[in-house]
């Protein structure tokens, strides 16, 4: 019985956190397809720490499909070189919001485009239930820089959802990642 009030207990904190959480309004996923540089990162797993000072800022494309979910082709610098990862993502019945299937955690999450102008930045949030709950923030733009007045409100957004000042990253840009293509 214990169990099963824990695990209630759980599922109302969880509806609770994406509750409060809203996603841009009238969210239009065409105008978001394109190129982003995801430039800011804050991000509360315990584990994410020893990491974070190898962390560089990725270059992805969005690609709306016919059917209204989105593909995200990211590229990310590690340690081994620069790596391609495809994440596909399935629309909700609310604009802005969207589910994906993590491999590396082998559950659903959920991914709210919070803020965006579309020619300039996002917020984008991620939520998870794994162990604990887990959120990461991250702020996107279409160029490699940004408007200060833009980083300071992704800090300020990450502050609000409780993120110390030490887990709000605005990283180095990669270099070469994606590849330059040979001339």
């Amino acid at each position: 019985m214990r169990n099963r009030m824990a695990s209630v207990a759980m599922v109302m904190c969880m509806m609770m956190v994406q509750a409060d959480v809203r996603p841009q309004g009238d969210f239009n996923a065409q105008k978001f397809a394109g190129k982003w540089y995801r430039l800011g990162l804050a991000y509360d797993a315990p584990s994410f720490a020893p990491y974070k000072e190898r962390l560089k800022a990725s270059m992805g494309i969005v690609t709306v499909l016919p059917n209204g979910n989105v593909n995200l082709t990211m590229w990310d610098a590690t340690p081994t070189g620069c790596r391609t990862k495809l994440y596909q993502y399935e629309r909700t019945n609310v604009p802005g919001q969207f589910t994906y299937f993590s491999t590396r955690h082998n559950m659903v999450k959920d991914i709210t485009v919070v803020e965006t102008n579309y020619s300039e930045y996002a917020l984008v949030l991620k939520h998870r239930v794994f162990n604990r709950e887990y959120t990461q923030v991250a702020l996107y733009g279409r160029s490699p820089t940004l408007k200060q007045a833009i980083i300071n409100k992704f800090k300020s957004f990450s502050s609000s959802r409780g993120f110390p000042k030490e887990s709000i990253l605005t990283p180095p840009l990669a270099d070469n990642c994606p590849p330059s293509p040979e001339p």
